[in-house]
Order: C-alpha cells, then sequence, then structure tokens
C-alpha cells in the first residue's frame, strides 16, 4: 500500500457507490422526475446508506482521508448531510467528522455544511449559509444567525463569500442562472 492509497479500499468502493446512487436520486428529485414510488426508493436509499454510514462509525469512526481516501471520505460526509431522517446521528456525525478535522483528516468545509444541516433541521439559524431550500419561487437561503458577519464565518472554514456561493448555486440550479426553475422544494447546500 502506498501513502496515497486507502487502508480500506472495500469501504471506499462501498461509500462511493451508495453516495453516488444517492446523488442520482436527488438530482431527480430536484427536476421534478421522481414519482411516488421512486422518491420512496431514494427515501430507502438515503435511510439505508446512513445504516451502512452507523456501522462504519461504530467500527472505525469518521471515515477520513487516511481509511478510504478523499473521494470516499466526501461521499461519508453526502450520507451523513442526506440522513435527514435521523437528526441523533447527525448530531453524532459533527462530533466524529469534528475529530477527523482536528486531526488533519477530513475537510473542515465537510463539518461546517453538516453543522449548518443539523442546525438548520432542529429550527435554529445556519452559521455558515450553506444551506437553501429550492423552492417553486426560486433559491431561497436558510434563516442565517449574523448575516452581517457569515463571510468572516465563511472565511474561519475555508469557504468562499455568500455572495460568490450563491451565484454558484443558481448557476446550477437553473437553467438560465436566475434560480427561477426549481420546482419542488428541497433542502440543498451552498459551496
Amino acid at each position: 500500500m502506498t501513502a496515497d492509497e486507502p487502508q480500506r479500499p472495500d469501504l471506499a468502493r462501498e461509500l462511493l457507490a451508495r453516495a453516488e446512487e444517492s446523488a442520482v436520486h436527488r438530482a431527480q428529485r430536484v427536476r421534478n422526475h421522481l414519482d411516488a414510488v421512486q422518491l420512496g426508493k431514494a427515501r430507502h436509499t438515503d435511510h439505508a446508506n446512513g445504516r451502512v454510514l452507523r456501522r462504519i462509525l461504530a467500527e472505525h469512526d469518521w471515515p477520513g482521508h487516511r481509511l478510504v481516501g478523499p473521494d470516499a471520505a466526501r461521499a461519508a460526509w453526502s450520507i451523513a448531510l442526506h440522513s435527514d431522517d435521523d437528526l441523533a446521528f447527525q448530531r453524532a456525525a459533527i462530533t466524529l467528522l469534528g475529530r477527523a478535522v482536528e486531526a488533519g483528516d477530513a475537510l473542515v468545509q465537510h463539518w461546517a455544511h453538516l453543522h449548518d444541516r443539523v442546525l438548520v433541521a432542529s429550527g435554529r439559524d445556519q452559521e455558515y449559509g450553506t444551506q437553501l431550500f429550492l423552492r417553486t419561487g426560486g433559491i431561497e437561503l436558510c434563516p442565517l444567525r449574523a448575516p452581517d458577519t457569515v463571510d468572516t464565518r465563511r472565511a474561519t472554514v475555508g469557504l468562499p463569500t455568500i455572495a460568490v456561493a450563491l451565484a454558484a448555486v443558481y448557476r446550477r440550479y437553473s437553467p438560465d442562472g436566475t434560480g427561477e426553475d426549481a420546482r419542488t422544494p428541497v433542502l440543498a447546500e451552498v459551496a
């Protein structure tokens, strides 16, 4: 094994495959291309992915860069981020991810996104401005604590200014770059 190879390529493959399948469902949901059966399958996929990640966390702590490599570590973060049906699990994942960040084994940006996601799900204002709703009328940033200082907080975790991040979201989620084509209320992430 070289220094660049993950310690557990088997876990890396599993996390990557699961996150990819979930991402396909989310992309279809944002574009309103899921019927009720497909939406149920997407929710089942997210739930099953969360169960697998719980097992991995119990056995290995956070699956960071050393254990599974950067791409699979991102996949683990995505699975935790989209485990919206289990807030307690997301809270536990924040703790383990935070430890991995402190050890230099995970990205602080991932921690910031998951932290904001849990705050929003708990009915609280987010810290870093990473969470938004895609609604019929456009894109809506979830409530934000102290909006005047959000760019300062974002800089501490290596995120671009909120204006730059939102411009990217508008380009990503609408064909004409205005953000006006989002049809379904979906919780999404800002870079």
